[in-house]
């Protein structure tokens, strides 16, 4: 007996050691992939991609503590890494609203036109060096292939490590924001290349080098999935480890997330059959109110934080405290299981694009409907301005019915009646929709405010008060923009429409009664409005 309970202890430490090793093994593997990716980050990773100097200095002294550490799950089948703006424009979109499941993914085989660059390979590495900031921003992706001979990775412009093969992954259908400016010394470098490469070899690798400069970086975590797995399960995980920046924590599902189209054979849950949105109730007759919508699209679980749900309650508690209406704010957060239904008062999920646009559109456009309307944005956001609502379908890949662009915020607001539009935005790439707004003639009612990258907008404007001016709130704060002096004049009064340094001052009274909120119209005066209108 006692023989047994030896033999059997044995077998117990036996297999608890096996486990162990085999789990050191596959760290000791994972080490060398991220140890490799991040020193070609460092010192090579702008010489592939088109990024400003500023951040190519930064990520030169990066330290590995400071990166988010990405790997995909270990398994025998070959994963595919799918990105939200791989999306080709030549290729037919697959049907909206469907669950169905593309041959690339039932039959295992490459399918380059769906998914475009995005060839089976044993594992996908990502390492993130700002897993502080919102997406979209740079992050950096590698294929991890296994029993690659040296002479194959050097013909894929990988990393051989001898047991694997390393290959930085890169967007080739993109148009650069940044285009890389080439020094002289950059070019003495390349002619020298091309002069020592003078065999067909030598021109083979020039010419990778060449299409290899003009790509675009990738600013978004990947989709990655088996190439057998209808199911389309997200396989890249964050690895916790003391070595490496802690893992972003993503916000707890308050209920099944499940894609739009299976929401009608589900349970009754508020989220999937909550009463559409009923635009025209916002607006009242002989009234006008001041209105906000806040726009947070998430895209997917895997990057929608707590920190997102706490923007929106600081800065919905900040219109509150300012006179805005509960019933004048709405709200469009995410998918379907994100939010508790007891949260959900006046929150819709930021699945269907043209509910939010038509609402925008038409508290914009109805005479007299706002007198202040103000847009809170916090999507994540592709290097064009455009932001991802929430992928709906599941597939990895933003549609059409799944982002929002900037030309299509600019046309929802082009001419809009309210007093004064205000945009506080609070996402990544705001220049493109800066730079459009300074050229518009459509928009002179129009203000974007808070959109420097380093501003925390939420944060910022928390303590507004109603009687705060907002000129005077910007000028102490780091989010003071380039005003002109007709958009200063705009912003010479309060979030309610106040006017700044009123002699006598108005009395807490006279604000609520007179600006805070809804005000009713005199009868002579709507209908004048209206009579413009037509």
């Amino acid at each position: 007996m006692k023989v047994q309970w030896v033999c059997v202890s044995l077998l117990g430490f036996a297999l608890f050691f096996g486990e162990y090793r085999g789990s050191e093994v596959k760290f000791s593997r994972l080490d060398r992939w991220v140890k490799t990716g991040f020193q070609y980050l460092k010192l090579n990773l702008c010489r592939r991609v088109s990024l400003s100097e500023s951040e190519c200095k930064r990520l030169s002294h990066l330290h590995l503590s400071s990166v988010a550490v990405y790997v995909s799950e270990s398994s025998s089948e070959k994963v595919l890494a799918i990105l939200p703006d791989s999306y080709s424009a030549e290729v037919p979109a697959p049907k909206q609203n469907t669950y169905s499941v593309s041959p690339a993914l039932k039959n295992g085989k490459r399918n380059q036109d769906l998914f475009p660059g995005s060839a089976s390979h044993d594992a996908v590495l990502v390492l993130d060096p700002s897993p502080g900031e919102s997406f979209g921003h740079p992050v950096v992706l590698f294929y991890v292939d296994f029993n690659v001979t040296k002479k194959k990775c050097g013909h894929m412009d990988g990393i051989f490590l001898g047991e694997e093969c390393l290959t930085l992954g890169l967007k080739t259908r993109c148009v650069n924001q940044l285009k890389r400016q080439r020094s002289r010394s950059d070019r003495l470098v390349g002619r020298t290349r091309v002069r020592r490469g003078a065999g067909p070899s030598g021109r083979a690798r020039s010419s990778r080098s060449e299409r290899s400069g003009g790509v675009c970086e990738i600013h978004f975590l990947p989709l990655v999935v088996g190439v057998r797995d209808g199911n389309r399960t997200q396989r890249l995980r964050c690895m916790d480890h003391p070595d490496f920046a802690a893992c972003p924590q993503p916000l707890p599902l308050a209920g099944p997330s499940v894609p739009l189209s299976s929401c009608e054979l589900s349970k009754n849950t508020r989220r999937c059959h909550q009463q559409p949105l009923a635009s025209q109730r916002s607006c009242r007759l002989y009234q006008t109110c001041d209105h906000a919508i806040l726009l947070s699209g998430g895209w997917q679980e895997q990057i929608t934080y707590q920190r997102h749900v706490q923007n929106l309650q600081l800065f919905h508690k900040m219109l509150r405290n300012n006179g805005f209406h509960k019933e004048h704010i709405k709200t469009f957060f995410a998918g379907n299981g994100q939010v508790a239904a007891k949260d959900t008062e006046g929150m819709y999920p930021a699945t269907e694009k043209e509910v939010i646009r038509n609402h925008i559109a038409y508290v914009c456009r109805k005479q007299h409907c706002a007198d202040t309307l103000v847009l809170y944005l916090n999507s994540p956001t592709c290097n064009d301005g455009t932001m991802l609502l929430w992928d709906r379908n599941h597939n990895g890949i933003a549609e059409l019915k799944e982002r929002y662009s900037v030309g299509e915020l600019l046309s929802d607001l082009a001419g809009c009646r309210a007093r004064r539009v205000l945009l506080f935005v609070e996402q990544s790439y705001s220049g493109a929709l800066t730079k459009r707004l300074r050229s518009s003639r459509k928009h002179p009612n129009v203000l974007l405010l808070s959109a420097l990258p380093w501003v925390q907008a939420a944060q910022a404007w928390a303590p507004l008060q109603p009687s705060h001016c907002l000129i005077d709130h910007l000028t102490k704060s780091a989010a003071m923009p380039r005003v002109s002096e007709w958009a200063l004049g705009l912003l010479n009064v309060t979030l309610a429409g106040a006017p700044c340094n009123a002699t006598p001052p108005l009395s807490d009274a006279e604000m609520r009664r007179e600006f805070m909120g809804c005000q009713n119209l005199p009868t002579a005066l709507w209908h004048q409005g209206h009579r413009r209108g037509n």
